[in-house]
């Protein structure tokens, strides 16, 4: 009797597993799962844009249908320029809708032994130098990284941002240092394929990859977006004209005038002009008479 009630209990038991998902799970990942919280990143594959979609004018549409590789490298150049010394905001977003998940990017590292997660959520633009001669910039970014609460000292990011054609953009740089660790420096090194731009709101999305290399290591890939303060339209100032000095319209008859009238006429124009210059240039005072 008492080994019928156990299978019956057994039963019930497995019955209850298989209706969720805890029968594919072993029994440390159930109680790792249940007692305690973990971090995970789900990384996208980094991957060539098929096609680069472009918005201006509010407006979206494939590069390739109705624009070229200059026109994008001239969009790209006044977009930078227009934010050269401004700070680009950096967030985790999703591919399909291109809108952030986290006001940040994270990714597994190892410090040492010690297991920790890098954060990017802005770089700023130090300087923007065009190259002669191909679609490139040299770009100086420097990347706000933190892990655990930690904010370590790094070298500016020497990077190129390149327009092959109108399916191929690509923002790399060869690694910038930072002291993570006491003993010696880690290098970091980002590519990032841009396949969304937007003119009107400042937007630059894509693929990205991020690796460590040095007492910190580790990296991963996913997708994100750039948020820059100002849009990639040039500057336009308005132009007003100079102020123009009214002068008094004097009617013209075809009769003459009489010597008395055209007197009384040239002392009052006179009088006018003397008063507008009292006003607008200098004020005209008596001489002293002499003695």
């Amino acid at each position: 009797m008492f080994n019928k009630y156990i299978k019956t209990c057994l039963f019930i038991g497995v019955a209850a597993l298989c209706g969720c998902n805890l029968r594919y799970m072993s029994f440390n990942d159930i109680a790792n799962s249940r007692f305690t919280t973990s971090t995970t990143v789900e990384n996208t594959p980094l991957r060539e844009a098929g096609s680069i979609v472009v918005c201006r004018s509010k407006q979206c549409a494939p590069a390739k249908l109705s624009m070229s590789s200059q026109y994008i490298f001239n969009s790209l150049l006044h977009l930078f320029e227009n934010n050269n010394h401004k700070k680009m905001l950096v967030c985790q977003a999703n591919p399909s809708s291109r809108t952030c998940l986290e006001n940040y990017i994270t990714l597994p590292i190892k410090v040492g032994i010690t297991p920790a997660y890098m954060y990017i959520d802005s770089v700023k633009i130090t300087d923007v130098i065009i190259n002669k001669g191909n679609n490139t910039l040299n770009l100086i970014l420097n990347y706000n990284v933190t892990y655990n609460g930690q904010t370590p000292d790094c070298t500016p990011a020497q990077s190129i941002l390149y327009v092959r054609n109108v399916n191929h953009i690509l923002l790399e740089d060869p690694g910038y240092n930072c002291k993570m660790t006491t003993v010696g420096t880690t290098n970091i090194k980002t590519v990032f394929v841009i396949d969304y731009i937007d003119l009107d709101y400042g937007f630059i999305g894509g693929y990205y990859s991020l690796g460590l290399s040095g007492p910190a290591y580790g990296g991963g890939t996913g997708y994100m977006l750039l948020r820059l303060p100002k849009n990639a339209y040039p500057l336009a100032p308005e132009l007003t004209a100079p102020k123009t000095k009214k002068s008094k319209q004097i009617s013209t008859d075809v009769s003459a005038p009489a010597p008395s009238e055209g007197l009384e006429m040239t002392m009052e124009v006179q009088a006018d002009t003397a008063q507008g210059l009292e006003e607008e240039t200098v004020k005209v005072f008596p001489l002293p008479a002499k003695k």
